[in-house]
């Protein structure tokens, strides 16, 4: 069953605490408990930003998205480079978190020379439902529901941060296609 009861969410009888603020920093989470915090907004990417929930008593902030200046972690990557000085980590993308561990295994086996990704990716928040303007470019404009949308991808330049043997090496693309979930990743390089 699901419930609300007192502010809070109720799932097969395990109680939430839900919280309904703009400024992370204003979000109690010493209150009930919560060391970790998962930043999975999209907006508080960097250092700064996602620090300010460690103003609300989370110790660790762990960011679901690719950071311009936090230390990015791939599992089966670069873990071993991780320091638990950390406050603020970045996961990097759905799309590195497949790209990067497939890349270490062939660059570590055989030395990458240089690598084309492409990835089929699943609708994201970002897209219209229908065609109008985009700030982005032209095709970030076109209704999602029906289009196959060529767009930019920066997993290709986030595997250079967790294996800095491949920066520069890789180049990537993407094709948004009409599905809530899934997301394929094919590489081809030249060893």
């Amino acid at each position: 069953t699901v419930e609300t009861k007192e502010g809070k969410l109720i799932i097969g009888g395990h109680v939430i605490t839900v919280f309904q603020e703009r400024d992370p920093g204003n979000i109690p989470w010493g209150s009930v408990g919560a060391e970790y915090v998962v930043e999975s907004s999209g907006v508080f990417t960097t250092v700064e930003k996602a620090s300010t929930h460690l103003k609300g008593g989370a110790k660790k902030v762990i960011i679901s998205a690719p950071s311009a200046d936090a230390p990015m972690f791939v599992v089966g990557v670069n873990l071993d480079a991780y320091d638990s000085k950390y406050t603020v980590i970045s996961n990097a993308s759905c799309t590195t978190n497949c790209l990067a561990p497939l890349a270490k295994v062939i660059n570590d086996k055989f030395g990458i020379v240089e690598g084309l990704m492409s990835t089929i990716h699943a609708t994201t928040a970002t897209q219209k439902t229908v065609d109008g303007p985009s700030s982005k470019d032209w095709r970030g404009g076109r209704a999602v529901n029906g289009n196959i949308i060529p767009s930019s991808t920066g997993a290709a330049k986030a595997v250079g941060k967790v294996i800095p043997a491949l920066n520069g090496k890789l180049t990537g693309l993407a094709f948004r296609v009409p599905t809530n979930d899934v997301s394929v990743v094919d590489l081809v390089v030249r060893l």
